[in-house]
């Protein structure tokens, strides 16, 4: 007796017999009766056992995309994304209702033929021989399901689609044999659960599951008898029987599946008058795809976490294999975010900047000694609709990870510096004479040997907030009070290349990605950096000299099918950028910035923090970054666009002056962290005493090692060295230095007038 199939149809022996025993009819048969019979006939005999032999044994059928979800540390959801809206379910979750509709409307002989349903081809040939045309088809649901999976397999491209839907015998000839395959390999109720899910519905909905939630906001298996008419009727044509656009179409075809299930037995004819008087009943859910779905301002971390997804190597070798991954989705992606911490820099930024000043503010806060990012807000809106003030430009980031180019970090920049005279062996009581205005001391010693010279004929200079504010200064206090000059000492004293190598070995570098300068202006924090990597780089002092990389995913699992898979995800590595004397010593320092400098504002009370205030030249950009030994943020307030000066200016409407990193980021800081911080252990610093330099001797620059060169700063007591004033200047230090065009991106040409200095 013959084989019968899995799924009660012929063996594929039997149907293979059958595809070339009508095969006369092919022209017919092979196109699903979409070619006109006439003409067609010998064109597709011809040559057609030999193109159904060299077809591949098997299909390939990939995986089906879903929608990802994107998860905060304790399992909140964050967002959805899809490249196609798709929940995979079984078929048991599927309501029987919904079963029979689409079985009945599509093909309602499914459970009697094989992969071929020769009665229709016959049917089907003769109405279009009556007609002179195409008005019916023969493709049966399991080549219906096979043609999807090539639809799927091309995914959004528009060339591969259009080669996997066009009306030829020879698509016809690879979708009939792998008809025949599926047919033996997964039997009736499997190709029916695949055709449920893999089918488009309409309205960005793939799948039964998408579709039933799209328009009545329910589950497949909750789905009514005209509900699931509905949407069977769809999708023959989802964009004529849309039922959001158009009802009364949509309502046509709904009674017509009513009708064929009546005609089937599959529901009785009372049942289908019934359900054809009842209105459609949509209760329809937007489309909610993508980080613009993020809850609690998350949708630039969202965007963040796609950049690592698409960016890293751990999950695919290649852009194109990790995007593959990406827009297949079924994944769950379980992010560092805390949400408490995230809440609290959004409302914090909300409270302090509106969406629609002139200028906006970014935050990030990061957990020392793990990387973890825990939060990522600004004040413009994630989104694409340029007329709200929307963007996609995340302002926290680094420009190979959507953000943008950067901004100067301004005096935030400073204790990098001090960290590398820390090292170097500088005391922490080191003196220098500071004085209001001074040029650049010259030659510095740079990398590889090299040095900078300042111009002899037209030199660079800077000076501090005002002219009171003049030393000797000591360390900390010119550190609280954010003193240009004493900086600009320090690193003319032990020279640029410490200073680059330290800002490397703590991960601050410039956010366009190019390699630091080297010019003694960094000092002042002229090179462009984000607001996530000066978080992070604070997090070094923090966790007492240890440098994790950022990281921002937890964990990722994938589903395929009805398995879940785990995948490899990227670690935060750490490294010693320093020791833990000196982190305790810059930890010391910044703290008298909040206590009683230039961050007084930013202060959280009771709470041990430390930080530093920024402000950068024509007020372009002002920041405060801060820490606790649990959490360090960053706050950066200023024009993207860099055009706006921030002097007569409103900000969150208030009016100011002029604006200070003390005064708008650092309070912005103060309640973004308090609320970061709230029911989170107080946790202490590893308390230092830094003595007073000034008992030694007012104006003396020596250091208390053995170094050849060492003068007291180049220029130690011989500028300002005698004044016995000290600065008693504005608790909001302007950086009023002048600096000539090109000064911090010269090259060296050889003969002594480069632009901007020169190495020699």
């Amino acid at each position: 007796m013959p084989k019968k199939s899995s799924g009660g149809g012929l063996s594929p022996a039997q149907q293979a017999a059958k595809f070339l025993g009508v095969s006369v009819l092919a022209g017919a048969v092979l196109a699903g009766i979409a070619l006109p019979a006439v003409g067609a006939l010998g064109l597709a005999a011809k040559g057609s056992v030999e193109s159904f032999d060299e077809l591949p044994a098997n299909m390939k059928t990939p995986p089906l995309s879903q929608r990802t979800t994107i998860l905060d540390a304790d399992g909140g959801q964050i967002a959805t994304v899809y490249s196609r809206d798709r929940t995979v379910v079984a078929l048991k979750d599927v309501s029987p209702y919904m079963q029979k509709a689409i079985v009945a409307i599509e093909d309602s002989r499914f459970y009697q033929h094989g992969a071929v349903d020769l009665k229709g081809v016959l049917r089907a040939l003769n109405k279009n021989a009556q007609t002179g045309g195409v008005s019916e088809g023969a493709s049966t649901l399991t080549q219906q399901y096979v043609k999807n999976v090539f639809v799927e397999e091309a995914g959004d491209d528009p060339t591969k689609v259009a080669q996997a839907t066009q009306q030829t015998i020879g698509r016809k000839i690879r979708e009939l044999k792998y008809a025949i395959q599926v047919e033996e390999e997964l039997g009736k109720k499997k190709i029916l659960e695949n055709y449920l899910n893999i089918t488009f519905f309409g309205q960005q909905a793939y799948g039964v599951e998408a579709a039933a939630q799209r328009y009545f906001s329910k589950s497949a298996k909750d789905l009514n008898i005209q509900e699931s008419a509905l949407l069977a009727g769809i999708v023959q044509s989802p964009s004529r029987y849309d039922p959001v656009n158009d009802e009364a179409e949509a309502t046509k075809r709904r009674n017509i599946v009513l009708q064929r299930m009546a005609a089937v037995g599959d529901i009785s004819r009372a049942q289908a008058a019934d359900a054809m008087k009842a209105p459609l009943g949509l209760k329809v859910s937007k489309p909610r795809n993508g980080c613009i779905t993020a809850v609690k301002g998350a949708g630039f971390f969202c965007d963040y976490v796609r950049e690592v997804f698409l960016n890293d190597k751990v999950f695919g070798k290649t852009k194109e294999a990790r995007a593959k991954v990406w827009n297949q989705g079924g994944l769950t992606v379980r992010t560092t975010m805390d949400a408490a911490a995230q809440d609290s820099a959004q409302r914090s930024i909300k409270d302090h900047v509106y969406k629609s000043d002139e200028v906006a503010t970014a935050a990030s806060i990061v957990q020392p000694g793990t990387g973890k990012i825990l939060a990522m807000g600004q004040s413009r809106p994630y989104g694409v609709d340029t007329k709200k003030g929307e963007t996609t430009l995340n302002l926290s980031a680094n420009d190979d990870m959507g953000g943008g180019m950067g901004y100067q970090p301004g005096s935030t920049f400073k204790p990098i510096v001090a960290a590398a005279a820390l090292e170097d062996g500088m005391p922490a009581n080191k003196v220098y004479s500071s004085p209001y205005q001074m040029a650049y001391p010259s030659p510095v010693s740079a990398c590889d040997g090299k040095r900078w010279m300042n111009d002899r004929g037209n030199p660079a200079k800077l000076e501090n907030e005002n002219s009171s504010e003049v030393g000797p200064y000591d360390m900390k206090e010119a550190t609280a009070k954010s003193v240009n000059t004493y900086y600009v000492q320090m690193i003319s004293d032990i020279g640029i290349c410490p200073v680059t190598t330290m800002a490397k070995k703590m991960g601050v570098e410039r956010a366009d990605g190019d390699k630091m300068p080297q010019v003694p202006s960094i000092a002042l924090g002229t090179q462009e950096v984000s607001p996530l990597t000066m978080a992070n780089g604070y997090a070094t002092f923090a966790s007492r000299g240890m440098y994790c990389t950022p990281i921002a995913i937890e964990s990722v699992s994938q589903r395929v099918g009805d398995k879940t898979k785990s995948l490899q995800v990227p670690k935060s590595t750490c490294s010693r950028a320093m020791s833990e004397k000196t982190a305790d010593t810059i930890n010391a320092l910044l703290k008298g910035v909040v206590e009683d400098g230039t961050g007084s504002k930013a202060g959280l009370g009771s709470r041990p923090s430390a930080g530093k205030t920024g402000t950068t030249d024509e007020r372009y950009a002002a920041w405060f970054v801060g820490y606790t030994p649990n959490m360090a943020g960053a706050v950066w307030v200023g024009d993207p666009a860099h055009k706006r000066k921030m002097s007569g200016i409103t900000i969150g409407g208030r009016s100011y002056g002029k604006v200070f990193g003390g005064e708008v980021p650092g309070p912005i800081w103060r309640d973004m962290m308090s609320g970061a911080l709230e029911g989170k252990p107080v946790e202490q610093f590893n308390d230092i005493h830094i003595p007073d330099g000034r008992d030694k001797g007012r104006g003396d620059g020596n250091r208390d090692d053995d170094r050849d060169d060492d003068n007291g700063g180049f220029i130690g007591g011989l500028v300002g060295g005698n004044n016995n004033g000290g600065g008693g200047g504005e608790p909001f230090p302007t950086p009023s230095f002048s600096i000539p065009e090109g000064f911090f991106r010269g090259q060296d040409n050889g003969g002594g007038n480069g632009n901007g200095g020169r190495f020699g």
